[in-house]
């Protein structure tokens, strides 16, 4: 068995448009910056690149044996609950049948985390706050 080295593979939606794609590419480098040595990549589920099952694959072959997958989404919707282990399941069977031996781990949503929430629900509220027309 391989050695049981861990990465993080963040995982967002995709999109054809590289004005949506962006953001993703300055988070993961914001993240790399509060790191130590750890790895993390960014993926896509579809309609962008990389993909995440080329993402794991990659990792596996450079002898990572446990892949936890970060989705940055903000609940868990049909793709979280259905479309995505599916796919996991199915890299899962072929890496075993190629000899890698990794374990994958899909995590909740980000969206789902406190810190989240509460940021989202400070926006909100400052926002509604600050628009003039609310006080009318």
């Amino acid at each position: 068995m391989r050695d049981s080295k861990t990465a993080t593979l963040l995982l967002a939606h995709g999109s054809s448009d590289a004005n949506w794609l962006a953001p993703f590419s300055d988070l993961l480098a914001n993240i790399r910056k509060g790191l130590q040595g750890e790895r993390v990549e960014l993926s896509y589920m579809e309609l962008a690149e990389p993909s995440m099952e080329g993402q794991i694959i990659k990792l596996a072959e450079e002898g990572f044996g446990h892949i936890d997958i970060m989705p940055l989404f903000f609940a868990a919707g049909r793709h979280l609950r259905k479309d995505v282990p599916g796919q996991i399941e199915a890299l899962q069977t072929t890496l075993t049948e190629q000899g890698l031996e990794v374990t994958i781990e899909l995590h909740p949503p980000v969206g789902l985390e406190p810190e989240v929430t509460d940021a989202l629900r400070n926006i909100v509220i400052r926002q509604v706050n600050s628009d003039p027309a609310s006080s009318e």
